[in-house]
């Protein structure tokens, strides 16, 4: 797609340059521009070359609609499959596309994983309805895409459950990143009127020999946050 926007873009770079220079000869040649005006064949073929070329370029204007009606298509495509339409983030497949990248090779010094749930979405759909349930979603994906930036992966990798994995991290930075999603949030329950948000987060790494390894003791970890 980009290799034939670049293309096009070239082609309609010289035809405008080559359209502008016969321009250009003609009007600053008033010999040949006399010429043109009294001789009924070199006016002939004037037109139908300026026809060739005004048609050349309908359908070249006729490519670049159709391009970027393809593209847009594209995109809207890519986000059906690969984002959560309710957050914006990456679904459950995007996530496993994402985690492929690990698969069948020795994790990498430095990876981390957090797995974030949201544990009292039952209460809140009860208590306010799903509507109020599906913003307290929102806002706290809102929350976490916020907190990643452009420090780690964030995706929806269930109804109530995220996932965040790091590359190169520490401790540290994991710490921070829940750190912040806990100040966020703590600001978000403030002022909502339909009950506060409240979630449990597990963590991992450098953990295991595989990413399932470190994904399922972040996984485990959540849940077992869950029941203290």
């Amino acid at each position: 797609m980009k290799k034939f926007n670049v293309l096009k873009t070239i082609q309609l770079i010289i035809f405008i340059a080559l359209a502008a220079a016969a321009l250009i000869i003609v009007f600053r040649d008033a010999e040949l521009y006399q010429m043109i005006g009294n001789n009924g064949h070199v006016k002939a073929l004037c037109f139908i070359l300026w026809a060739v070329l005004g048609v050349s370029f309908v359908f070249m204007f006729i490519d670049f609609s159709s391009y970027n009606n393809m593209r847009r298509e594209n995109n809207e495509l890519d986000f059906a499959v690969f984002y959560d339409p309710l957050t914006g983030l990456a679904n459950k497949y995007r996530c496993n596309a994402y985690i492929e990248r690990y698969k069948n090779k020795p994790l990498p010094e430095g990876t981390g994983c957090i797995t974030l749930m949201i544990t009292n979405l039952k209460p809140i759909n009860e208590e306010f309805g799903h509507e109020a349930g599906d913003m307290a979603i929102k806002e706290f994906s809102d929350i976490l895409a916020d907190q990643a930036e452009s420090k780690c992966f964030i995706g929806r990798n269930g109804g109530n459950k995220f996932l965040a994995i790091f590359d190169g991290c520490k401790e540290k930075d994991i710490q921070d990143y829940i750190d912040g999603v806990d100040k966020a949030l703590a600001k978000r329950n403030a002022v909502s009127g339909k009950g506060a948000v409240e979630y449990s987060a597990g963590r991992a790494l450098n953990e295991g020999k595989e990413i399932s390894d470190l994904i399922a003791l972040s996984d485990r970890r959540a849940f077992e946050a869950v029941s203290k």
